[in-house]
């Protein structure tokens, strides 16, 4: 793969493992807190991917999907994209917050709300777990939320922030509720001058070796 992430070592995505850890293991927390009953997240599977390939990882550039994205603004910015398809997000509504649920892949302004509501807690955690690792200062924005294409979705995204960075950290989701399980993707998108601040805040140099 011909990108800054070639050659990169397994203690350096150890590191990124344990924030994805970490985080999913807070988002669990709030959001048993938020829904009053216990959810589970699975150890999440964490990856490094060039961005162009993001759409790809979600079926590709032409499936509908529903996105929650931020900026992130701080001493490390970046973008955060919160990734479910359409059923998977009803699955959530309804198995996780016992939202009841429109028809089809039409979703209620409490259904947009709730939505935004979790992928701001997801956000939240993960970025604190990274923070807290790297000492580094980085909130999310408000979340904005939207259903299209995943290829117009990432390229809106492109259009609001302006600069997107070329390689984008994934954490595979997964609640659990019971017996139920519902899958959505998390992609941390640093600014390419947040890498070298990141890794070089966690002890890990940052280079192409």
């Amino acid at each position: 793969m011909d990108n800054i992430f070639k050659g990169f070592a397994e203690f350096k995505m150890d590191v990124l493992k344990e924030v994805g850890n970490i985080g999913a293991g807070n988002a669990a927390t709030a959001l048993s807190r938020l829904l009053d009953k216990p959810i589970d997240m699975a150890v999440p599977k964490v990856q490094m991917l060039p961005f162009g390939e993001i759409a790809e990882n979600v079926g590709g550039a032409e499936n509908l999907v529903l996105a929650v994205f931020f900026r992130v603004e701080g001493e490390a910015p970046g973008n955060l994209f919160f990734i479910l398809t359409p059923d998977a997000a009803k699955k959530l509504l309804h198995r996780l917050a016992a939202i009841e649920i429109s028809e089809g892949d039409t979703f209620s302004e409490m259904e947009w709300s709730a939505i935004s509501e979790i992928g701001n807690i997801l956000a939240g955690s993960y970025l604190s777990s990274l923070a807290d690792f790297t000492k580094l200062s980085m909130s999310p924005t408000v979340p904005a939320v939207a259903m299209d294409m995943a290829g117009a979705i990432l390229s809106y995204g492109l259009l609001q922030f302006g600069q997107m960075g070329n390689d984008a950290l994934l954490i595979d989701t997964t609640f659990i509720e019971g017996k139920h399980e519902v899958e959505g993707q998390f992609f941390l998108i640093p600014d390419p001058e947040s890498f070298d601040k990141i890794f070089s805040a966690l002890g890990v140099p940052f280079d192409n070796d």
